[in-house]
């Protein structure tokens, strides 16, 4: 039996959250790794060496007296764990979160968001929204509220993401959290530079048809203000017919999805 070289083992494994770590960092398999630990075996001449390595050790204080070796420990600075190293990507992350939350706290609150419903063809879709900072970036919510049949209780989709503002364009992001099988992105402009009474823009998603077609969509987000009755607001929400008294006709205008001769792309109105 190799009890000392066991102890000395399992004290070195105790500075690190658990056996599996230890096993995953050292690319070994765990029961072979249960051999040694138990002190039924030693590791070959090669395998010693990488423990030792991993450790910080040499390969005779490993195998020293446990009671030696343990003293030996305490008083020995331990080297600080391996990090992983930063991702290539990360810097411009970390500048992209920088620079589009500077500049979106005049748009954060409530809003009604209206366009041509991408799964119900020829038919007006409302949600709310709700933009919100939370740290150092801006989230939204955003929640549909549809009822397929009269009788039947409205079924609420939500959808999370992160707002980014960036030359007076807010460039939102999302996805559908019941499914996770749905993202969508939209691209909104205010319509006035002194306040905040409605954004303008254009909708990339998926249809929520059998077909899953992509589909791009004018949207209008019309601001509720930073406090609302947001149960009283979902009940406002939902499809309605092109021709519909409640959405009006600026808005009906501004979400209409033609192309006017001489367009040459999709582009967002006024």
């Amino acid at each position: 039996m190799h009890e000392d070289f066991a102890r000395n083992l399992r004290l070195l494994c105790s500075y690190y959250r658990s056996i599996a770590e230890v096993c995953r960092r050292l690319d070994i398999n765990r029961p072979q790794f249960n051999r040694y630990l138990s002190g039924r075996y030693l590791p070959s001449g090669h395998t010693l060496r990488r423990f030792c390595d991993f450790f910080g050790v040499e390969e005779h204080e490993i195998l020293m007296p446990s009671a030696q070796f343990e003293r030996l420990v305490q008083v020995r600075p331990r080297a600080a764990a391996p990090t992983a190293p930063a991702s290539p990507e990360a810097p411009h992350l970390d500048r992209l979160k920088e620079i589009g939350s500077a500049g979106l706290d005049k748009y954060l609150g409530y809003y009604f968001e209206t366009y041509l419903s991408m799964a119900c063809p020829g038919r007006i879709l409302r949600t709310l929204v709700c933009l919100e900072r939370r740290d150092d970036r801006v989230c939204y919510q955003r929640t549909e509220r549809l009822i397929e049949h009269p009788r039947e209780k409205a079924y609420h989709g939500v959808y999370l993401g992160l707002a980014h503002f960036l030359t007076d364009r807010i460039f939102l992001a999302d996805y559908e959290t019941l499914t996770g099988l749905e993202m969508t992105q939209t691209i909104l402009f205010p319509s006035f530079k002194n306040r905040v009474t409605r954004l303008t823009g254009l909708k990339l998603g998926v249809s929520g048809s059998g077909e899953r077609m992509p589909c791009c969509a004018r949207v209008v987000y019309e601001y509720l203000g930073p406090h609302i009755d947001v149960r009283r607001a979902l009940r406002l929400c939902g499809l309605y017919d092109p021709e519909d008294p409640r959405i009006d006709e600026a808005t009906r205008a501004a979400v209409a999805n033609e192309v006017a001769p001489g367009e040459w792309h999709f582009r967002a109105r006024f």
